[in-house]
């Protein structure tokens, strides 16, 4: 293996997460410059099964999401297999889990087992309600969260329309996010005390925590915030508007912008409207004031308007589809679409690490393993000789292509 660089290189994680969330958590600590090991079921991550679409054969949601790991392929029906698992544990910074209630309990390998052994181990668990509480024994999944958050209630067109979720699964992502930044925090914390601890987090959480404006309004007034489409709940014009070829998104929210983008438009008249002149009044007279904008964009193109806001300096944008997106000079420019060499699958494209480090710079250099990949070479860094990992192999506790 390859020496990582990054702020957490050094560290060793073992992921035993599947699907989204924790394997999220996982890719975000294996950018960081951890060496995440990857431990799945002998027919692997159920993610390797979201197909179509493939690359070569091999499932593409689960490339993305395993980018930078190494991967074992573990029975851990069989005793050995969960013999093999206490030897990775028995050494590793950190475990990120994703299982079901009572799963790790039924090995033997709860937090207070493995602290026991590795009282400087972080024990991460991303759960769909969290660990305590009246939902702990529920599965998690991105659209329930989503919906008991709030969040369905405030993402759509308008009010009295069908309810719509994000449609990337957010509560997912975010929860793995967080994940990483609870690791993160409580690993700083074990390199000054020298003691480990449990991170404990939830899809339901990682919801919760989007929907920071729409609680701000229900707790000051006590009345539900409604969906407003593209629109922002405090500020007008915060939108997306229609253009003469497509559509652009146009941030005029305060007062200084808003004089901006009269300006551009040529529309000096709309600040002298009693119902547009503040903020205020602009989000109180908000479908007026929408009417009124579409008919001046609709008179020139994206690309035309985004040319006069990009001069003024008034912050503005195209709708990208994710084809645009991938070719966006900007992402491209901080490393946000980069290709990796796939065993299988040859040179894939795969989404880059957002956060940019001076001094320990994060990489996406590794591709998504094959199932149990890096099964002989996992086991004899923790100590099996090669006709052991070979009767490990040939019993099926352990699977290597």
């Amino acid at each position: 293996m390859s020496a990582k660089t990054g702020p957490l290189s050094g560290m060793r994680v073992i992921e035993l997460a599947h699907i989204m969330a924790g394997p999220v958590c996982g890719l975000m600590l294996a950018d960081m410059g951890a060496d995440v090991i990857k431990v799945e079921k002998p027919t692997g991550d159920d993610s390797r099964r979201f197909v179509p679409p493939d690359i070569g054969g091999e499932a593409a949601a689960y490339m993305m999401m395993n980018r930078n790991k190494r991967g074992i392929s573990l029975n851990l029906k069989d005793p050995s297999a969960v013999d093999v698992l206490r030897k990775l544990l028995a050494d590793a910074d950190v475990v990120i889990e994703n299982y079901r209630k009572g799963t790790m309990e039924k090995l033997g390998l709860r937090y207070e087992d493995l602290a026991a052994v590795n009282p400087r181990m972080i024990y991460c668990e991303i759960s769909g309600f969290g660990r305590t509480g009246p939902y702990a024994d529920r599965g998690g999944f991105d659209l329930i969260a989503q919906g008991m958050s709030g969040l369905m209630s405030i993402t759509g067109e308008g009010p009295g329309r069908p309810p719509v979720k994000v449609a990337a699964p957010i509560s997912d992502i975010n929860a793995g996010i967080l994940g990483a930044m609870g690791v993160s925090a409580a690993y700083a914390n074990m390199l000054k005390t020298g003691q480990g601890q449990k991170v404990d987090t939830s899809l339901f959480e990682a919801a919760i925590v989007q929907t920071y404006w729409q609680s701000a309004i229900a707790f000051a007034t006590g009345d539900k915030p409604e969906p407003l489409g593209s629109a922002h709940p405090l500020n007008a014009p915060y939108q997306s508007f229609r253009t003469s070829d497509g559509w652009i998104n146009v941030g005029a929210a305060n007062q200084r912008n808003w004089l901006r983008f009269l300006d551009v438009i040529s529309a000096p008249e709309l600040d002298d409207d009693p119902r547009f002149n503040s903020n205020a009044v602009r989000l109180q007279n908000l479908p007026a004031l929408v009417d009124i904008l579409n008919g001046y964009l609709a008179r020139d193109t994206t690309a035309n308007w985004l040319a006069r806001m990009d001069a003024a300096h008034l912050p503005a944008g195209p709708v990208n589809d994710i084809l645009q997106m991938h070719d966006d000079p900007q992402a491209n420019a901080r490393d946000m679409i980069v290709d990796v060499d796939h065993p299988t699958a040859g040179r894939v494209k795969t989404i880059g690490h957002p956060v940019k480090y001076s001094r320990t710079p994060a990489s996406v250099d590794q591709a998504a393993p094959v199932l149990g990949q890096h099964s002989r070479e996992v086991l004899a860094e923790v100590g099996y000789d090669s006709a052991e990992i070979e009767a490990l192999i040939q019993a099926n506790a352990v699977i290597s292509p």
